[in-house]
C-alpha cells in the first residue's frame, strides 16, 4: 500500500491575495476574516457565513469588517481566490519539475487533486458552494473562474502530450477529467461511504486518464457529440 493511501495529500487551506499598499496588520486581519469565514463555511455552511456571523468569530466589530470587506460578495471573491491561490501553488510545483515527462506529471497532478477530496476541507467547501451556485448567480460565476484556473495546468499537460488536438479538443479533456475527480467527492470524500476505496479509485482514474489522453483521436471527440452521432438521432 502506498503510503498516500493512508495519508493522503491535502493542500494548505489558502494563500492571502496581495492588495497595492497594505501593511502588515492589515493583512493579518484580513486572513483571520478569511479563516473563519472559511472554517464557518465548513462547518456550518454557507448560509451561516453571513457578514455579522463572521465578524462576531473574529472577536471585532461589524464595521470593523466591513472596512476589510465591504460586503458578502467581496469577501467570498477573495475567499475563493486565497483556496485557488494555494491549488494553482502545488499545480506550479509539479508541472515545473525539470526532468519530469508530462505524462507523469499528469498523474502526480491528478493524484494531488483525489488525495486532496478526502481532506474534510473540500468535502465539505466546494459541494457546498456548488449545490449554492443552483440559486446564487453571483457564486456560479465566482465558481465558473476558479476551475478555469483549476483546469489550466489539466490543459498545459495535455497540450504538451497531444499537440496534434486542438484547443477545443484539448478543453473538452481536461473538462472530462476535472469533471471526473470532481465527481469522486460526493461518494468518496470526507467521511463518505467509500472513502476508504479511494486509493484504488485514484489507481483506476488516473490509468484511465492517462491512457485516455495519450490515445484518443478527434474523430473519437468528436463522436462524442450527440450531434454529430448518427445513433443518436
Amino acid at each position: 500500500m502506498d503510503q498516500h493511501d493512508t495519508h493522503p495529500i491535502t493542500v494548505t487551506d489558502m494563500i492571502m491575495p496581495e492588495r497595492d499598499g497594505g501593511y502588515l496588520k492589515g493583512y493579518e486581519t484580513r486572513e483571520m476574516i478569511l479563516r473563519t469565514a472559511l472554517s464557518i463555511l465548513i462547518e456550518e455552511g454557507y448560509r451561516a457565513m453571513s457578514m455579522r456571523r463572521v465578524a462576531s468569530a473574529c472577536g471585532m466589530k461589524f464595521g470593523n469588517l466591513t472596512y476589510h470587506y465591504r460586503s458578502r460578495e467581496d469577501l467570498v471573491r477573495e475567499l475563493l481566490d486565497a483556496v485557488i491561490r494555494a491549488y494553482e501553488v502545488e499545480f506550479a510545483t509539479i508541472m515545473h519539475m525539470p526532468g519530469v515527462p508530462p505524462e507523469e506529471r499528469l498523474s502526480r497532478l491528478c493524484t494531488l487533486v483525489l488525495d486532496d477530496i478526502r481532506s474534510k476541507k473540500t468535502t465539505r467547501f466546494f459541494p457546498e458552494l456548488w449545490s449554492l451556485s443552483n440559486h446564487d448567480a453571483f457564486v456560479l460565476e465566482r465558481m465558473q473562474e476558479l476551475y478555469v484556473r483549476a483546469r489550466a495546468p489539466l490543459l498545459e499537460i495535455i497540450a504538451e502530450m497531444r499537440p496534434d488536438l486542438s484547443g477545443d479538443e484539448r478543453e473538452i479533456i481536461a473538462l472530462f477529467i476535472s469533471a471526473s475527480m470532481e465527481g469522486m467527492t460526493i461518494f468518496a470524500g470526507h467521511e463518505k461511504p467509500f472513502e476508504p476505496r479511494m486509493p484504488q479509485l485514484e489507481r483506476i482514474a488516473i490509468a484511465t486518464f492517462c491512457h485516455m489522453v495519450k490515445t484518443i483521436t478527434p474523430a473519437q471527440i468528436a463522436g462524442l457529440n450527440a450531434q454529430d452521432n448518427p445513433a443518436s438521432a
